[in-house]
Formats: structure tokens, C-alpha cells, sequence
């Protein structure tokens, strides 16, 4: 099976290449992962990251054939050759198919993401009910593999600047959850033109998740609480004029 693969060592290279491979795999229902590690196995000097192989723990995310996705649960049988891997978009690299995830992380650590709630502490946890539960549904199962946003047009322009869609679907998670009492601080620390209202709605994130999940239906959700928001803080009319 054929791949061109991603390639830059900026201890070595002057620019990134793509390098090409040939490979036999002896089993046709591999996944994307499996060949790569036999990949690497006849050129240790290809560098990715890999952990769980079994689409829990997001690090193995990449470019793939043009679209972002995790190479453990990506079939090999339904990729066309040759197999053209590169590193997410958007985010530097810092070897081959290895991203610096610091920009991504510094977004969705500032949504906060943890309960906030300054009610003495229970004896036991803190409950809910299923109906409360249920409404976190399609939010907490989220891996932070990235894949999201860095599909996100919005986020290769403001990568500074606009939180994603990882982060933003993040935040409506606790602005969601009955238990929290920060949703004001949570509303008013997306007040910003950038934070939250570059998203437009491409869809990209919606596309690429592996775990099947939404993130601008949760986007949208917050924009629909701010609107919320601003109507209840409209000044009332302290008098009108009556045109004769």
C-alpha cells in the first residue's frame, strides 16, 4: 500500500517534504495506525503520536487524505492510494505529523473548564437529575484530539484569538450544567468579537469529529443565551417622540 507522508525535522530540514512509501500490510482489516507503526518500524526517524489505539485518547489525530480524523479507528480499506498524511492544520509542527497543541490548550483552558460552585461543600457528590444529566449529553465526550479545530477556517485566521470549536463546546458544556454558578462569568468572558463570534458556521468541525459530536450546535447555543442576555440588560425607553 502506498502513502506520501508529511516530513520536517527543523534540525535538519530547510523546509517540509513529503516522502514516500510502499508498505505490505498482512492483514486487509488494518487501521491507519497499524501501518503506520510498520511504517516506522523501517524508518524509525518518522515521528507521530499515538497511545490508546482505540479512539479514546485523541493524540493520534491527523490530516488525512485532506481531512482530520484519528488514524487508530480510520479503516485502511477505505482510504484511497496513495494515502497522503500530514499534520493537523493550523497549529505549528514540531516534527512530521507532530503538532504543538499549547495554543489549543491555552484556549480551552481559558472557558474554565470545572465545575464553579461556592455552595459548602456535600458529604456526598453533587446531584443532579437525569433530566439536568441528559442536557450534557453530545458535550462531555469530547477527547481534545483537536481534529475539530483545526479544521476550522475561522481558527487558521484567528488562531489567537477565536477559542474553536474544541473549546467553545467546552464552554457551553458547564454553562449547561445544573451544578455550576458561574454561567454569567462564563457568558461575559466570551463578550469579545473574537472568542466566540468567528465562528460562521462552516460546519468543518461538525465533519471531522470522531466521536460523532456537534460543536456548532453549542456554539449556537451561546450565541442564543448572549442574545438572551442583552435583551433582559436593554435599557427601557425613558420617554418616546411622537411624530406630528
Amino acid at each position: 500500500m502506498k502513502f506520501s507522508i508529511y516530513r520536517y525535522n527543523p534540525d535538519v530540514d530547510k523546509k517540509p517534504y513529503m516522502q514516500d512509501y510502499d508498505i505490505q500490510l498482512e492483514d486487509s482489516d488494518q487501521m491507519l495506525l497499524d501501518a503506520l507503526v510498520r511504517i516506522k518500524q523501517v524508518d524509525d526517524t518518522l515521528s507521530l503520536r499515538k497511545s490508546c489505539r482505540e479512539g479514546i485518547c485523541g493524540s493520534d489525530a491527523m490530516n488525512i487524505n485532506g481531512k482530520n480524523g484519528l488514524a487508530c479507528i480510520t479503516k485502511l480499506v477505505d482510504l484511497e492510494e496513495p494515502v497522503v498524511l500530514r499534520p493537523m492544520p493550523g497549529l505549528p509542527v514540531i516534527r512530521d505529523l507532530v503538532v504543538d497543541m499549547t495554543q489549543f490548550f491555552d484556549h480551552y483552558n481559558s472557558v474554565k473548564p470545572y465545575l464553579e460552585n461556592n455552595d459548602p461543600l456535600l458529604e456526598t457528590e453533587r446531584l443532579q437529575s437525569p433530566e439536568d444529566r441528559a442536557k450534557l449529553d453530545g458535550l462531555y465526550e469530547c477527547i481534545l484530539c483537536g481534529a475539530c479545530t483545526t479544521s476550522c477556517p475561522s481558527f487558521w485566521w484567528n488562531p489567537d484569538k477565536f477559542v474553536g470549536p474544541a473549546g467553545l463546546m467546552q464552554a457551553y458544556r458547564f454553562i449547561a450544567d445544573s451544578r455550576d454558578q458561574a454561567q454569567e462569568e462564563r457568558l461575559e468572558n466570551l463578550e469579545d468579537p473574537y472568542r466566540l463570534y468567528r465562528c460562521h458556521n462552516i460546519m468543518n468541525c461538525v465533519d471531522v469529529c470522531p466521536k460523532k459530536l456537534n460543536p456548532n450546535a453549542a456554539i449556537a447555543k451561546i450565541k442564543d443565551l448572549k442574545i438572551e442576555r442583552a435583551k433582559e440588560k436593554k435599557p427601557k425607553k425613558l420617554f418616546s417622540i411622537k411624530l406630528l
